[in-house]
């Protein structure tokens, strides 16, 4: 039902309209009515916004994310020559045709930057692998054959548990685990074939952790189990030169190139390799990297991969004492902020395209690795989070369409959600964790993790703003998201805000709308207030009704009352902190809900839900959140 329109200041003041006849603009549009507490809990008013105290910060639309180019290090002509032989397949011995042929050996020995977990080497000498809170025997698991899950796979064809080993006891202790486990492998893996073993991505973490961890499984007393071990790794580095670029995935191929790099450092005669590496995987880092630092998945998770693989690189480099290159440094230091954009205020991950709260600690161990001190990006306007800080509050909104499929590994749809906390506590969450599956998430669980409804925001009648597909992959849905940045300047005691309104086109196709939503954070953190509004894309609206549904997930030990008029409800924190959630019309409910902790496990959780029929002209919902005295 049309209403007639109202101006700015009515709006401001408590007025209300409609979005039937509104076009979609890219200046911001102002807030609609706020919702009214009782009167003992009365909300404090935002000023209205005066186009001459607001900074206007107008982020043009765009359909894909800009690649960063960078450059392989400079060589002289012999080494390019070097180089260049190697690529066509000529090794080494080609400029040295008389040298005496050697037995693949070790130049050096690694100290890694980055400790593994003890309580999962400490289950692997118990006699089980551990991962996301599930516990499997080692004696149970098939080292070929049938894939695995995603995460399964990677931590035992890509050898990641080698770091958690040698983290858990002295290594007299761990070699042995190591080798009878590293046997098993070998038997059953005795040449590269079609099975995901021999995933790119797998047999550079593989190679990897291989080298850097090489004396777990070369100490032991037997001769011929080390020189087994030893032509299994120049076999692998072999595969990998020729195999790296029919990769299944960016992420992996960069795996890959910086195995390739290793081995070149560690591997006797490997100056020709480290050459060809160092070239390739600055290619592939310029594939992968978007201009302002974020990876083109838009994956947290695989920022953290990619960090992690160049803190290990710069591990190598180290062990033979050799500088690495500056690029590396540069690239590192273009990856951390956008990385830190994505934290709470407990220093762990948001929960973003899969990923899981990353705990704080390996956060923390991550970033004084990379030797690299620098501030959160406050507007990863490529990578697509926006960030507000605001005295102990923290807002995290995602403000760009998902990764195109061939870039999604975990690809959610989840554009205009948003993610609150308050200190140490997480208010609003995403459920998360959809990058988790095989552990105590199960796969099927995981796919349902990566839908629109498992993300704070509005559906469509349950449908996804983005088609979800399965292994990861993402359909067509989100192409353009509109925003619009702005400060909104204090009147007097009253303090200022910062204001945030983007929009996307995910339902136009299906519906004819276009879901805008504005969040207004107040500069002193108490206070959040949302509008969600659905706009016609095209100039007839279409008839009939639709279903929506605003979904606010909460974060985990959340103690909740509702309100006696059923648009309310009191929030409980566990810091002792109260906050009241209002709808402005329709009434809240509350149901049931999961998040994935940052051992990638499930934790029983609530939602609130605003849900309504309305006209499939439009409408604009409005709520607030706010904390209480």
């Amino acid at each position: 039902m049309e209403r007639p329109g109202l101006t700015d200041a009515d709006r401001i003041a408590g007025g209300s309209d409609t979005a039937a006849n509104a076009r979609l603009a890219p200046a911001a549009l102002p807030l609609g009515p706020a919702p009214e507490f009782q009167a003992d809990q009365p909300a404090l008013p935002l000023p209205e916004a005066d186009p001459g105290v607001i900074e206007s910060g107008l982020i043009e639309p765009s359909r894909a994310l800009a690649l960063a180019d960078f450059s392989p290090p400079r060589l002289r002509t012999g080494e390019r020559l070097i180089r260049f032989a190697y690529r066509i397949g000529l090794g080494p011995r080609t400029f040295n045709p008389f040298a005496k042929r050697t037995a693949p050996r070790l130049i050096a020995t690694v100290t890694s930057a980055l400790p593994g977990d003890p309580v999962a080497g400490t289950a692997l000498r118990a006699g089980h692998f551990l991962l996301h809170g599930l516990k499997a025997p080692i004696a149970d698991i098939e080292f070929s054959g049938p894939r695995l899950a995603p995460p399964f796979e990677r931590l035992i064809h890509g050898f990641g548990w080698l770091a958690d080993l040698d983290a858990c006891a002295a290594r007299p202790q761990c070699t042995g685990v190591a080798e009878r486990i590293f046997g098993h492998w070998l038997i059953a893996n005795p040449r590269p074939d079609a099975t995901p073993a021999w995933d790119v991505g797998n047999v550079g973490h593989r190679l990897l952790a291989w080298l850097i961890h090489a004396p777990l499984i070369l100490s032991g007393p037997d001769r011929k189990f080390r020189s087994r071990a030893l032509h299994a790794t120049e076999a692998t580095a072999t595969w990998l030169d020729s195999h790296v670029v029919r990769a299944e995935h960016i992420v992996s191929q960069v795996a890959g190139w910086v195995a390739i790099t290793a081995a070149g450092l560690l591997l006797g005669d490997g100056r020709a390799r480290r050459l060809y590496g160092e070239a390739g995987l600055m290619r592939a880092l310029g594939d992968l990297i978007g201009d302002d630092g974020g990876v083109l998945s838009r994956s947290p998770l695989d920022q953290i991969e990619v960090i992690e693989l160049l803190v290990r690189l710069k591990s190598c480099y180290g062990a033979v004492r050799k500088e690495p290159p500056h690029q590396l440094d540069s690239i590192l230091a273009l990856l951390v902020p956008p990385l830190l954009a994505v934290l709470h205020g407990d220093g762990a991950l948001g929960a973003w395209q899969g990923a899981n709260a990353v705990s704080s600690d390996r956060i923390a161990g991550l970033i004084r690795a990379t030797g690299i001190r620098t501030r959160p990006l406050r507007e990863a306007q490529q990578w697509g989070y926006q960030r507000i800080a605001a005295q102990r509050s923290i807002v995290l909104f995602d403000a760009a369409p998902p990764p195109v499929a061939r870039h999604a590994r975990d690809g959610c749809a989840s554009t205009l959600a948003f993610e609150f906390s308050h200190g140490a506590e997480r208010i609003i969450v995403n459920c998360g964790g959809a990058a988790c599956a095989g552990g105590l998430i199960p796969a099927r669980l995981a796919q349902s993790l990566r839908t629109t409804a498992a993300h704070s925001t509005l559906t469509i009648d349950d449908f996804n703003s983005t088609a979800v597909l399965i292994n990861g992959k993402l359909g067509s849905g989100v192409s353009e998201v509109a925003i619009d940045r702005r400060r909104i300047a204090g009147e007097g005691s009253t303090p200022g805000a910062t204001r945030l309104e983007a929009s996307h086109n995910g339902y136009g196709a299906r519906y004819g709308l276009t879901h805008r939503r504005i969040l207004i954070v107040r500069d002193d953190g108490t206070e959040l207030r949302g509008e969600d509004s659905l706009l016609p894309s095209v100039r007839k609206g279409k008839r009939g009704t639709i279903s929506v549904a605003m979904r606010f997930h909460l974060g985990p030990h959340i103690d909740l009352a509702p309100g006696g008029d059923g648009l309310g409800v009191t929030l409980a924190l566990p810091d002792g902190s109260v906050w009241q959630f209002r709808s402005g019309r329709d009434a809240v409910t509350i149901e049931e809900s999961l998040w994935a902790d940052g051992e990638g496990r499930p934790v029983a959780t609530r939602q609130l839900v605003i849900a309504a029929k309305v006209a499939r002209s439009g409408e604009t919902f409005s709520w607030l959140l706010k904390k209480m005295r």
